[in-house]
């Protein structure tokens, strides 16, 4: 794997659908050792889980990380709190942000980069259902007119 080069361990595709991701952000997250090794082997998911700032630190609840099999006594709780590592800066710009009516704070990936595990968090505005249909639209026209191109040639 060369430098930069980002190796994903789990995704939220449903953040696209029910939210506008108006920023986004790449976070470290403080891991114990057997965290890690379970996160090697892709066992990760991020479809429950939700962000908060506490104290003027990030956490993130309800992701999961699988037991690692050969962890016996070492493994933590697989959906205990984990804090994120984000500047203070950062933190007390997206403090302002959530107080907004309408933004949240919400996990969008889990990777490897340059062998140190990120989030990549996006800063959320609620879709309203109206949204959502178009959104279905759109993505039904485009496969559509993608199958008729196809048909073409």
């Amino acid at each position: 794997m060369s430098r930069n080069e980002k190796k994903l361990i789990a995704n939220n595709k449903k953040v696209y659908h029910d939210y506008f991701i108006e920023e986004t952000y790449e976070t470290g997250i403080v891991l114990h050792g057997t965290e890690v090794k379970s996160l090697r082997m892709g066992k990760c998911s991020i479809k429950e889980s939700f962000l908060r700032i506490e104290n003027g630190e990030m956490f993130i609840y309800g992701m999961h990380i699988s037991p690692y099999e050969k962890g016996n006594i070492f493994n933590k709780d697989p959906l205990r709190t984990r804090k994120l590592l984000l500047h203070k800066s950062e933190i007390m710009k997206l403090v302002g942000k959530v107080k907004e009516k309408g933004f949240t704070l919400v996990p969008i990936e889990v990777y490897f980069t340059d062998g140190k595990a990120k989030i990549l968090i996006g800063l959320a505005k609620g879709k309203k259902l109206y949204d959502k249909r178009e959104d279905i639209a759109k993505r039904d026209l485009k496969r559509e007119a993608e199958r008729e191109f196809k048909a073409r040639f």
